[in-house]
C-alpha cells in the first residue's frame, strides 16, 4: 500500500528535515519520499497542522499478562500504547507467574505478534523477585528478554547485584533498578515532608532511594557493567548519577512524566490516583528533574504505566494500591510542560533514547528507513473517559478531563493505524 503523509511538520532533531514541512511518501512499509511534492497514493492522510517524529518506545511499563488480566492484558495494554503513541514498549516481568523462564518470554513475545505496538518482554533478575536467587539470565537473554529487572520490587540483596553487573557483562547485557531501601519506606504511602504531615500520612523519604542509588554505583565502580535505574524522583538522584556519569561509568535512568507535571501537593485531596511508588515528590524535585532531562542526565521518559482495578483504588488512600494508568495520556502531559521542556529535547527521551538503551535500532525520518512513526496534533482537545479509555483500568487523574494533545496515526513497517 502507498500512504502520503500531506504537509506534516517533522520533530526529529536526527534528521536533515527537522523542523520542515513536507509531504512523506510511505509505500511498502518504508519511507520512500521526502519532498514537497504530490505523490500518487493509495492512502492520504492530511497532516496540515500536526507533528510527525520518530516512533515513541516505552521503557516501563505494566500489562499484566498473564496473572491480573483484569487490570490490563497484552491486546488492551497494547491498544493503549498505539494510542498513545507508542510503537514499541518494554514490559515488567512482575506477573503471575513471574517473567523468568523461557517459556514466560515466548508466551509474551507469540502473543505479541497480532498487535501493532512491538512489545519486548524484561526479565526478572531474581526468582520470584524476591532477591534471593538468580534467575537464568543468559538463557532468558537467547530466548528474547530484552533487559533484566525485578521491575517493582528493589533488587535489596547487595550480593545478588553485584553478580548480576558480572554475569550480563558476558552479553553486555541491561540491569535495570527501580531504587528504594524498603525498609526505610516500609508502611509509606507519599512523599515524607510538609505535606505528609498536615495529611496525617506516613512519609517515604527520598533518602531511601538515595542509599539504593549510591550503593549500586560503588557496585558499579567495583564491578563494571552498566546500569539504569528506573523512575528516579528526587533532586539529590539526579546529582549523584551526574557525578558517576562525569567519571566515564555506562550509568542510565529514567523519570516518569507523572513526576514532571504533579507534586506531593496534589495528594492533598486524599486522591489515590495520585499514589505512585516512588511518590510524588516537591516543586524543588520535580523541576531538578527537568533539569536533569535538559542537561542529558536523564535518559528517558517513561509512561510507568500502572493499571489498578477499582478495588485497589477506591479505598482509603492508606490501603489504595499504587499506580497511574499513563500510557494513553501521554502526549497531553508531555504537552503540560510547556517552555519548562520543549518538544526538540522531550522527543529524544521518547523515541531515540529507549531504543538506543536497549539496543534496539532507531527510528529515524529518512528516505528509505523503515516507516516506524508518530503523528500528533498538539492542539486537538478531547476527554479520556470510557468510551476513548483503552486500557483496562481507569485509575487516570484525567479520567473525565479535558485534555489538549491527541495521537492522530502510528506507523511500524507496513502497518498503520489511524485515530478520530
Amino acid at each position: 500500500m502507498n500512504i502520503l503523509l500531506r504537509e506534516a511538520k517533522i520533530l526529529d532533531p536526527h534528521s536533515p528535515h527537522h523542523n520542515k514541512v513536507v509531504n512523506i511518501h510511505i509505500t511498502e512499509g518504508k519511507i520512500a519520499g521526502i519532498d514537497k511534492k504530490e505523490h500518487r497514493a493509495d492512502t492520504i492522510i492530511e497532516a496540515k497542522g500536526q507533528i510527525l517524529s520518530p516512533g515513541w518506545f516505552d521503557m516501563r511499563a505494566h500489562f499484566n499478562d498473564p496473572g491480573n488480566e483484569h487490570k490490563e492484558d497484552l491486546a488492551s495494554g497494547a491498544s493503549a500504547a498505539a494510542y498513545g503513541g507508542f510503537t514499541g514498549v518494554a514490559i515488567l516481568p512482575n506477573t503471575t507467574p513471574v517473567v523468568q523462564t523461557k517459556g514466560n518470554v515466548e508466551y509474551v513475545l507469540s502473543k505479541s505478534k497480532a498487535y501493532l505496538t512491538d512489545i519486548f518482554p524484561m526479565a526478572a533478575v531474581t526468582l520470584d523477585t524476591k532477591g534471593e536467587d538468580l534467575t537464568e539470565m543468559l538463557d532468558l537473554h537467547a530466548a528474547g528478554a530484552i533487559a533484566f529487572t525485578d521491575g517493582d520490587i528493589p533488587i535489596w540483596h547487595t550480593d545478588m547485584m553485584l553478580k548480576s553487573l558480572i554475569y550480563l557483562q558476558k552479553i553486555d547485557g541491561l540491569l535495570i533498578n527501580q531504587p528504594e531501601d524498603q525498609l526505610l519506606t516500609r508502611f509509606g504511602t507519599m512523599n515524607e515532608g510538609t505535606v505528609s504531615t498536615v495529611l496525617g500520612l506516613k512519609g517515604m523519604p527520598t533518602l531511601a532511594e538515595h542509599l539504593m542509588i549510591k550503593r549500586d554505583l560503588d557496585l558499579l565502580k567495583y564491578a563494571g557493567g552498566k546500569i539504569h535505574f528506573s523512575n528516579i524522583s528526587s533532586k539529590e538522584s539526579v546529582s549523584l548519577i551526574k557525578k558517576t556519569k562525569n567519571e566515564g561509568y555506562q550509568v542510565t535512568c529514567d523519570v516518569s512524566i507523572h513526576h514532571l507535571i504533579h507534586t506531593d501537593e496534589d495528594l492533598m485531596s486524599y486522591d489515590s490516583n495520585y499514589k505512585i511508588n516512588p511518590p510524588l515528590r516537591t516543586d524543588q524535585d520535580r523541576k531538578a528533574l527537568i533539569k536533569g532531562l535538559q542537561e542529558g542526565v536523564i535518559d528517558a521518559i517513561v509512561s510507568s504505566h500502572g493499571p489498578q482495578d477499582e478495588e485497589n483504588k477506591k479505598l482509603e488512600f492508606d490501603l489504595a494500591g499504587f499506580g497511574i494508568s499513563g500510557l494513553q495520556t501521554m502526549l497531553p502531559s508531555l504537552l503540560k510542560l510547556g517552555k519548562e521542556l520543549e518538544p526538540d529535547i522531550w522527543i529524544d527521551k521518547v523515541t531515540s533514547n529507549p531504543r538506543r538503551i536497549l539496543k534496539l535500532n532507531s527510528a529515524v525520518i529518512e528516505e528509505k528507513q523503515t516507516a516506524n512513526l508518530t503523528l500528533f496534533d498538539p492542539k486537538t482537545k478531547w476527554i479520556l473517559d470510557d468510551k476513548t479509555n483503552q486500557s483496562k483500568s481507569r485509575n487516570s487523574p484525567f479520567f473525565k478531563q479535558e485534555l489538549t494533545g491527541k495521537v492522530r496515526a502510528i506507523f511500524n513497517g507496513p502497518n498503520f493505524q489511524t485515530f478520530e
